[in-house]
């Protein structure tokens, strides 16, 4: 079985506390995570073993990521187990503080298990490069949504 592991970080303008405000506001994560809707559908989404739907496409096309809050340690890091069809794995991000100063770095890291084995890998060579700069573009995104988030 083949893994895509993939780790990005932003720099971010605010506080820990406040980053972790924005990060885990699941209602407004379209307004910085590319194409993606967010929507809590089991708990409070606050807690290890609340649930998360996230619809990522464009136009109604697209695909439903489903995942299970595994690690809640505020302000420091979320971790989820994807557990739909297609996105399977484990993610999340941490916030590491810097000291200080009002600045944080945001880390966001995905291990997904590919499906079809070597086919799933290919596929994942080739769509690597786009994932990449739709979470580069949405890490540059979030650290703007911080510096407006109110807290």
């Amino acid at each position: 079985m083949s893994t895509a592991d993939v780790a990005l970080r932003v720099l971010v303008p605010t506080r820990a506390e406040k980053a972790w405000a924005a990060a885990t506001d699941w209602a407004r994560q379209g307004e910085w995570m590319l194409g993606t809707e967010v929507d809590v559908v089991g708990g409070d989404g606050a807690s290890v073993g609340s649930t998360l739907a996230a619809f990522t496409g464009f136009g109604g096309v697209g695909f439903l990521d489903r995942m299970e809050i595994t690690e809640w340690d505020p302000p420091r890091a979320v971790g989820v187990r994807h557990t739909g069809r297609l996105v399977r794995g484990e993610g999340g991000f941490r916030i590491l503080p810097h000291a200080g100063i009002d600045r944080c770095t945001f880390l966001w890291e995905e291990r997904l298990t590919l499906p079809l084995g070597g086919v799933g890998g290919l596929g994942w060579a080739i769509l690597r490069p786009g994932f990449e700069w739709g979470l580069r573009r949405s890490l540059a995104s979030f650290a703007r949504f911080c510096r407006d988030y109110p807290n």
